[in-house]
């Protein structure tokens, strides 16, 4: 009997048990190269900012200022509408003008509070904190509006209050998306003042031991974190792949901890927070400064002026082309990662606490190209490249059927949207939309 032996799985089957990472995934082209060497520099602001009062999962804030009203750096302009909000601060100093509803970048509609930038940019901060207790630190977090920065906006304040004991903090320096580069900067620009956000992170928590998880391909950054390493925060380099950042995936990871369907993380005794929020959280509690500003990588062949950029809220995506360059050979922009991210209709909305990135791609970048979509072939490569080890063609063949029931016995609910499915399928089916069309379903029919 011959037994046919593919080496490539025998290598990475190796990689696994010898490195930490998680089963299945994929491996895009990271086409970091564009941005990594370039430091992080301020991006000039525009003369006039339009803050989003949503940058943030739950319930948006409320506005707590008029049309007229004065405002400097660091104003609070929106007030957290419930325990899963978070506050918003004006990002300049100068005059409402306008509080309007109008898009963001994920295409809901929420208001946005229009401020004349006076070019001043005199500031109004929170109290520095002097060896605060973990009250003291969730309190701050809350305060200053912080929010889980890889770009799921998880309001920070929440998940250092988990309703079960925890007895570890992960910090997702991945970026394993393609393109992004600016946490890679973080890590190295600003090793120190992330260290600090995690003790506070840990003192917060009430843990002894945490790890920062980063990709191996990002050598430079994994030699910063670990000259500072210790006993109790640990580096930890991860095999490159993708979704290696996603929670759960992360949490397997470096731990070896399953987390099971309909489980928040904090339930097997994990929190998973981003590296730029451990930075922000350094911030807030030794320099009173809010959120109203963040890392942001501008990439892509059809940007002649890429680069990594301290960039204000409420930036305009227009005003962060017009200074990069955005040439006539972009065929997609794309707010976020290629992977999860967002593609843009306008360059209409702003950015946010969630704007890791914004991509101008050329026709040659665009995954889609001149290749239509067909009709599915059973050739399963959905199901074996899928991290959550879900059957996407048979959640796509449900929610066709309007089946809800049948979508949810296929944990539909799983989905991560990270979009390793619709990369490998050669019928070039829109899966992750059948992903986001399922879940809606099922909550919509109740089942």
């Amino acid at each position: 009997m011959h037994v046919c032996v593919n080496i490539l799985d025998i290598k990475r089957y190796w990689e696994f048990l010898l490195k930490f990472t998680f089963r299945r995934g994929i491996h895009p082209a990271g086409n970091k190269n564009i941005t990594q060497a370039l430091p992080l520099t301020d991006f000039p602001t525009p003369s006039v900012v339009s803050i989003p009062l949503s940058q943030h999962i739950g319930a948006p804030a409320v506005s707590v200022v008029a049309v007229g009203d004065a405002v400097k750096v660091g104003t609070l302009i929106g007030k957290a509408g419930g325990f899963v909000s978070a506050n918003v601060y004006s990002s300049v100093s100068g005059k409402v003008t306008d509080i309007v509803t109008t898009r963001t970048a994920i295409g809901a509609r929420v208001p946005h509070v229009v401020i004349e930038n006076d070019g001043l940019y005199e500031e109004s901060f929170l109290p520095p904190l002097v060896s605060p207790d973990a009250s003291a630190i969730k309190a701050r977090v809350a305060d200053a509006g912080i929010v889980g920065m890889g770009g799921a906006t998880f309001p920070t304040h929440v998940k250092l209050s988990p309703k079960t004991p925890v007895d570890v903090l992960i910090i997702n320096a991945a970026e394993c998306e393609p393109y992004i580069t600016c946490d890679y900067r973080l890590c190295l620009e600003k090793t120190a003042e992330i260290f600090k956000g995690v003790e506070y992170m840990m003192t917060a928590l009430g843990v002894s031991e945490a790890y920062i998880g980063i990709e191996d391909n990002k050598p430079e950054a994994i030699k910063a974190l670990s000259d500072l390493a210790d006993e109790r925060i640990k580096v930890v380099p991860l095999v490159t792949k993708y979704p290696q950042g996603a929670e759960k995936q992360l949490i397997y990871s470096i731990t070896g901890r399953v987390v099971p369907e309909g489980v928040l993380p904090s339930d097997v005794g994990a929190v998973v927070d981003n590296v730029h929020t451990a930075f922000a959280i350094y911030e807030a509690v030794e320099l009173g400064k809010p959120s109203f500003m963040r890392a942001m990588t501008v990439s892509g062949k059809a940007c002649t002026r890429p680069g990594n950029y301290w960039v204000r809220n409420g930036v305009g995506y227009k005003d962060v082309a017009d200074y990069c360059g955005e040439t006539q050979e972009a065929k997609k922009v794309i707010s976020g990662g290629p992977m999860m991210g967002f593609a843009q209709t306008d360059l209409a909305p702003s950015t946010g606490k969630g704007t890791s990135s914004l991509l101008f791609l050329t026709e040659e970048e665009v995954a889609s190209g001149d290749k239509p979509i067909s009709a599915c072939i059973n050739c399963a490569s959905c199901a074996s490249h899928c991290p959550m080890r879900l059957m996407p063609m048979f959640i796509e063949r449900a929610v066709d059927a309007e089946d809800a029931a049948l979508a949810k016995k296929y944990h539909a609910l799983s989905c991560l949207e990270c979009g390793c499915c619709a990369y490998v399928c050669p019928a070039r089916r829109p899966l992750v939309t059948a992903m986001r069309r399922a879940k809606k379903l099922i909550k919509e029919k109740g089942v």
